[in-house]
């Protein structure tokens, strides 16, 4: 089977434009959060997300097509416009070898929510055309697919918070079984928008302060938005073009809880990352860092932690564990692409993000995450891991670990 690598990385995100934007800000633990009004009234408790500024929106617009994209299409083909450019892929690299798996939890919510609203302004009159195909769920997916005249399998994962994860797992296994030479996947995600932020408000998993993964004050998340879209090839195709490697894509693991739509099982978190680690042919002694989902509500943290725990065992205490997430905020479907960018360049760096805003350590979780400062990896372990349990049940794993070439 093909050895899967990465050679390149693009990221739309509140920290800024491209990978490097993001990188500081996960490893100097710069948070991208700022204030949202959405309800002129006391109702809206939550008033903070991690979303896009204007400079970065108005950036992302300058190449795409607003009578014919939603903005998660738009900020989708930023980040693969990135991750391309350092891949250095040219015309000849595409067609039907290469594919695209690109994921969205919500698909065109910005397109959805104008249309609702001027509908119930005015029902008889006249709704944006485009509206179908700006909302659909594939349409990042699609839409790279055209830019760049792949002719390969193009795919949209949708799994709530797992899409990027399962979207980039997918693309590695299509290479590894000889499908695809190459694929552009991740995950796009862009539903900061009144009526979508108050629905997840009313669901009660937002924090009205400050997001704390794994800390014992933690009472919730800070919803992100985003895209993060990355170049994987076959490591024939990446050598025969002589690409830059940035990493290894080792092993991947999805598992299903079977149990509950909203409530987490920590039996299917730690079977994916169990999955992963044997598809990598490793060991838990490998793993150096893992970036956990890590979102800062109750349920997850309790559930994450135990796998981790039965993961680990006694050498729990020696893995690093960060949670990005309160810098970038949950992206939900672009959430998974986003934090493997980070995995990757805290592989590189040997140098694990920090989980901002901790306080202290939770008893009942058995878990001190890299708290406020970035760490250097210890020792020999040379691979990481990257975690989304989402919604619905479903986990993902990926292995990522220091390429070596073939003696």
């Amino acid at each position: 089977m093909n050895r899967v690598v990465v050679t390149g990385m693009g990221a739309v995100s509140a920290c800024g434009l491209g990978v490097d934007r993001l990188w500081e800000a996960a490893k100097n633990g710069i948070s991208g959060v700022s204030p949202v009004n959405f309800l002129p009234s006391e109702r809206q408790l939550v008033r903070q997300a991690a979303t896009l500024s204007d400079e970065v929106v108005e950036d992302v617009w300058k190449g795409a097509k607003p009578r014919m994209q939603d903005r998660v299409t738009a900020i989708a083909l930023a980040a693969a416009q990135e991750a391309v450019t350092q891949s250095a892929l040219a015309a000849d690299d595409f067609g039907a070898d290469c594919g695209v798996v690109v994921g969205s939890g919500f698909g065109g919510a910005e397109t959805t929510t104008r249309n609702m609203t001027d509908f119930i302004r005015d029902p008889g009159g006249r709704l944006d055309p485009m509206s179908i195909p700006k909302i659909m769920t594939n349409s990042p997916a699609s839409w790279i697919s055209m830019h760049f005249g792949t002719r390969g399998a193009t795919m949209c994962i949708s799994t709530a918070c797992a899409s990027a994860t399962q979207s980039i797992g997918i693309a590695a296994q299509m290479i590894r079984q000889g499908m695809l030479s190459r694929c552009i996947a991740g995950g796009s995600e862009a539903l900061i928008v009144p009526s979508v932020f108050r629905a997840w408000e009313l669901l009660r998993v937002m924090t009205a302060g400050k997001c704390r993964p794994f800390s014992a004050d933690r009472d919730g998340m800070v919803l992100g938005e985003g895209a993060g879209i990355v170049v994987l090839e076959s490591l024939r195709s990446a050598t025969d073009r002589g690409a830059e490697i940035l990493a290894e894509v080792a092993g991947y693991g999805s598992t299903s809880d079977a149990s509950d739509l909203l409530r987490p099982d920590p039996r299917g978190a730690h079977d994916s990352m169990v999955a992963a680690i044997r598809d990598a042919a490793l060991d838990t002694s490998d793993i150096a860092y893992v970036n956990a989902h890590g979102t800062g509500t109750v349920a997850n943290e309790v559930s994450e932690s135990e796998a981790l725990r039965n993961l680990f065992g006694n050498r729990l205490g020696d893995v690093l564990v960060s949670s990005t997430k309160p810098i970038h905020g949950h992206a939900l479907g672009a959430a998974g692409a986003i934090e493997f960018i980070v995995t990757v360049k805290a592989l590189r760096e040997r140098l694990a993000p920090p989980t901002i805003n901790f306080t202290s350590i939770d008893p009942k979780l058995g878990i001190d995450p890299v708290a406020n400062i970035a760490r250097a990896f210890d020792g020999a372990a040379d691979a990481c891991l990257s975690n989304s349990f989402a919604f619905g049940g479903i986990n993902a794993s990926l292995l990522v670990k220091r390429f070596a070439a073939p003696v």
